[in-house]
């Protein structure tokens, strides 16, 4: 979604149904009280509040489809801005004054979904409230873009941490092997819900199954069968917290064949039968 590629911009808005296809520059996405999926043509990405996506210059589409008003906080920035923003940090003061307006290399971003950390979320709360009272040619608008590029740009560099956990000789092995696998770990966490299988997400992260599975394993500590299981859990807890759900409606919510195919999954990992956490929460909510 392109306002002006020389711009940095916010979009700030709410709808239950919305679609949009095109292309735009590199932003990173949140929401509240639901979720948007996206597509690019890397991969398939489910942005819920807990978590933000990052997407890189280029086409994408996004479908927001939820019975209430998802609030969607969207920043935008301007072609070259990461990379200016990065030369000031890694420069040091006497290369900055000699020559301030260097020429620097293009950023790659991981275009993923990363978990919101505590600095980032603080930032885009302070712009979201602040930012219907600023001008868009203010010193003050301009600085909110610097702050969260920053904290970006940090999260970028962490992100170089679990790279070098891979077992790749060479660094441009191990970074085209993290690319895959965050692409079948956001596949994985837009889908589900759904039974998919390990010979598909693996087609989607262009990899074998058996080296999907080991890499994985070495960067997210669990493996998919593992982490779809956490994903339907938590999914689970919150459907039963909603009483107009019935367990026959929570069990195809959650891509199960049956009722006592999802019953026994949630016994096995929460250590009580569905109906009984249900039972827990009203009584919970009672006290």
């Amino acid at each position: 979604m392109t306002k002006n590629a020389s711009t940095n911009f916010v979009l700030h808005a709410k709808s239950d149904q919305f679609y949009w296809e095109g292309t735009g520059q590199l932003s990173i996405k949140t929401f509240l009280n639901g979720k948007a999926h996206y597509k690019t043509n890397k991969g398939f990405f489910a942005v819920e509040e807990s978590r933000y996506l990052l997407l890189n210059e280029g086409p994408y589409t996004i479908a927001i489809d939820e019975s209430q008003a998802v609030e969607s906080f969207c920043v935008f920035f301007r072609h070259g801005f990461a990379e200016e923003v990065f030369h000031s940090i890694k420069e040091t003061n006497d290369s900055l004054l000699s020559d301030p307006f260097k020429a620097t290399s293009s950023i790659g971003f991981f275009e993923k979904t990363y978990r919101k950390n505590n600095a980032l979320s603080s930032q885009l709360e302070a712009f979201k409230q602040i930012s219907p009272c600023l001008d868009e040619e203010s010193v003050g608008y301009e600085e909110q873009f610097y702050r969260i590029m920053i904290s970006i740009l940090n999260e970028h560099i962490n992100s170089y941490k679990e790279i070098e956990s891979l077992k790749a000789i060479r660094r441009s092995t191990r970074e085209e092997l993290y690319k895959r696998v965050s692409i079948a770990h956001d596949y994985i966490r837009s889908f589900y819900h759904q039974p998919i299988k390990l010979d598909e997400i693996a087609k989607v992260a262009c990899l074998s199954p058996n080296h999907l599975l080991r890499t994985y394993a070495q960067i997210y500590g669990r493996t998919p069968h593992q982490h779809i299981s956490v994903l339907r859990i938590e999914q689970a807890k919150q459907l039963l917290a909603k009483f107009d759900y019935t367990m026959t409606e929570i069990t195809f919510e959650l891509g199960y064949e049956n009722p006592v195919s999802f019953s026994k999954m949630f016994k096995q990992h929460v250590g009580i039968a569905p109906k009984e956490y249900r039972k827990k929460v009203i009584l919970d909510k009672k006290l």
